[in-house]
């Protein structure tokens, strides 16, 4: 027999979902509307509503260069984002896979240096790029973001393939596959949601991060977006129309790319956090 939920129950529920909404979504909805205010409007007569709206913070960072920073996040975040994924791809496949020596303790040696806070390997990266030549470029800001991009697609594919049956594998290469053929013919199309789901929160980290580019990026031309937003702040001026429009400009590809792969993403967290 069915337990029929009371319907002052269901209210509360509804309630609750209601209050958790206008917690997350109320930042949201106030940075666009900071976004859209001129300076005087934003000290002068504060209000949660749009008015005097304008599009002037937009066209201002429009005119600054801003869209040739969202060209560079995109280049590096999606190139770190391609290149991490494919090499983790193969390297969680070894790690879950094939029975060598340490093996259990390399993979806790990746996980420990996606965990390793980004200011304690600062240091010894500028010496690396700095001996590559590779000095204020994007090439090396993506060489750069291969060290918590790859650890970080490693240790969630190795999740991801662990809910896939062996079988399929063995069964491949029983039939004459190769291992690499079965790899790639049976495993990557199997694990197509999580590659998407993986590859979907490495951009974001990668579209996110701040002290690589702000160290690492001298030039205007070359700044990511984070880097471009935090120089929008001179001394102890804040200019929040420009910083809101910024963060608002910065916030739109990445929840396009979410909207897009949300099913993908969903399913492979769900796989991922099965162990087989």
């Amino acid at each position: 027999m069915f337990h029929r939920t009371p319907l002052w129950q269901k209210a509360l529920y509804y309630v609750l979902l209601l209050l958790l909404a206008l917690v997350i979504l109320f930042p949201v909805y106030y940075m666009i509307m900071i976004s859209l205010k001129l300076p005087k409007d934003i000290y002068r007569t504060p209000s949660l509503l749009p008015i005097n709206a304008t599009m002037q913070n937009y066209q201002d960072l429009i005119d600054g260069g801003f869209l040739t920073n969202i060209r560079n996040s995109i280049i590096v975040a999606g190139s770190a984002t391609f290149v991490s994924v494919l090499f983790s791809a193969m390297a969680a496949y070894s790690l879950v896979r094939l029975r060598y020596l340490y093996r259990n303790w390399l993979g806790r040696l990746i996980l420990f240096t996606y965990l390793t806070p980004s200011a304690m390997l600062f240091i010894p990266l500028s010496v690396i790029i700095a001996r590559l030549q590779l000095g204020n470029t994007l090439h090396g800001l993506i060489f750069v973001y291969l060290t918590f991009a790859a650890p970080l697609s490693t240790w969630m594919l190795m999740g991801y393939f662990k809910s896939i049956p062996v079988d399929l594998e063995e069964q491949a290469m029983v039939d004459g596959a190769t291992r690499m053929q079965a790899f790639f013919r049976i495993l990557l199309p199997l694990s197509a949601p999580g590659m998407i789901a993986v590859s979907v929160f490495t951009f974001t980290a990668a579209w996110n991060e701040l002290l690589y580019g702000l160290i690492f990026i001298t030039s205007s031309d070359l700044r990511t977006v984070p880097v471009a937003i935090s120089y929008l702040i001179t001394g102890d001026v804040f200019r929040w129309g420009l910083i809101m429009a910024g963060s608002v400009a910065a916030a739109v590809p990445v929840m396009l790319l979410y909207y897009l792969s949300q099913r993908f993403v969903v399913q492979g967290l769900a796989a991922g956090a099965v162990k087989g």
